[in-house]
């Protein structure tokens, strides 16, 4: 890896790694500021040597950070506030302490049923755009569930952002990380991609109307029905690898 802020050669680790410690650098100095423009996916691509699908992998890190959006035809760009590199740490915490799915959901229901109700009270106009923009992306990428799992990730931060309670956004935060990293194995088994952008949608309308009560009552139908799908992702891939598993008797031959 040469030094400076582009890479060639010899590759040092996963690419899609390699564009987030890239980005992280230009932030650092000061090259990338709040609301700039990326490169398109073949100029990253060619500056650092790696395949498109690589950057396209890192791109998705990246937006899971919160450090960038992609705008529908208009390309990626840095998100306005301050950078959230680092997610790391919260990943060895989270096996440290053995968090258990159950408990990220009772914590996604105290946190966001009210931050959703705030939202409808508090969020800009400019803020309810932003949660508009990923309810498009997500009916953009129905059959990409990745992708669409990064729109539903910063959909819940946007949600979050609208309260304008900065303390509830980065507790938001804080679990959306979390509940990405459970989802992101099994979320190529999920059969109801379009019925969850649906009531995304339904979530955005209330808080566009600024009912602080429809949007409480729909979030709260979403995440019992989010937690209802997840767990049959989870089933599915446990029998999977039930019956990828070579048998015993397999084994002692």
């Amino acid at each position: 890896m040469r030094k400076g802020l582009t890479y060639s050669g010899k590759q040092t680790g996963p690419a899609g790694g390699q564009l987030v410690e890239h980005v992280r650098r230009l932030i650092e100095a000061g090259k990338l500021k709040p609301g700039d423009r990326l490169p398109t996916e073949r100029d990253l691509a060619q500056q650092m040597g790696v395949s498109r699908p690589s950057v396209r992998s890192g791109l998705r890190s990246l937006q899971t950070m919160g450090i960038v959006r992609s705008r529908q035809g208009s390309g990626t760009y840095i998100a306005d506030g301050p950078p959230q590199l680092g997610g790391d740490p919260l990943r060895f915490l989270a096996a440290l302490h053995g968090f258990t799915r159950e408990e990220m959901f009772e914590a996604r229901r105290v946190l966001e049923v009210g931050s959703t109700a705030l939202a409808a009270e508090r969020a800009t106009p400019e803020q309810i755009g932003a949660m508009a923009e990923e309810v498009t992306g997500m009916f953009a990428s129905l059959d990409d569930p990745p992708a669409f799992l990064v729109h539903d990730l910063q959909f819940h931060r946007m949600l979050a952002a609208g309260s304008n309670n900065h303390v509830l956004s980065t507790l938001v935060d804080t679990v959306s990380a979390l509940v990405y990293e459970a989802r992101r194995p099994t979320v190529e088994r999920a059969t109801d991609l379009k019925e969850s952008a649906e009531m995304h949608r339904k979530i955005y309308f209330a808080v566009k109307a600024h009912d602080p009560e429809e949007a409480r009552r729909q979030m709260e139908d979403h995440l019992v029905r989010a937690r209802q799908a997840q767990a049959g992702e989870e089933a599915a891939e446990r029998g999977d690898r039930s019956r990828k598993a070579p048998s015993s008797r397999a084994v002692r031959a």
